[in-house]
């Protein structure tokens, strides 16, 4: 929980629009403190003077999240198989959706399910990273991409 809380407070000091813990099939954890993480958002949100509070929902499973109107850009970062470089492959001028998997990553089962709801896999650089940490990572490269 320590972990998800230092990412959502890193998260909303970058700027994200919205924070939506995935129940996936390697998800450890099933309940949050939703009214713990939004004194952390707002605490965070107060700390690097942003004028908006993102979204925050509480754990949705992945086939609900499918279910949404989502942006054309989507994105998951994935350890196995093949994908493209996250920088080379996002438009700063659309909006986007990043998933990032649990600690063990997406199954191939769920990857599969993206790649057929036209998401499309890529890395976050060459070390594996722990989930908190490539999510953060996700939002940095997305935040540096939009100041270009």
């Amino acid at each position: 929980m320590d972990r998800f809380e230092w990412f959502v407070e890193k998260a909303v000091e970058i700027g994200v629009d919205r924070i939506t813990p995935l129940l996936t099939e390697r998800t450890e954890r099933a309940k949050l403190r939703i009214d713990r993480l939004q004194r952390v958002a707002i605490s965070a949100m107060k700390q690097s003077q942003r004028f908006w509070l993102p979204h925050l929902d509480d754990f949705t499973p992945l086939k609900n999240l499918l279910a949404e109107a989502l942006p054309k850009q989507r994105y998951f970062g994935w350890c196995e198989g093949e994908h493209a470089q996250s920088m080379q492959s996002y438009s700063s001028t659309q909006d986007a959706l990043v998933l990032i998997g649990p600690e063990g990553d997406f199954t191939v089962g769920e990857a599969e399910i993206l790649l057929s709801a036209d998401f499309a896999a890529i890395a976050l650089g060459a070390a594996r990273l722990r989930t908190e940490t490539a999510a953060l990572a996700a939002c940095m490269w997305m935040s540096l991409a939009q100041q270009r």
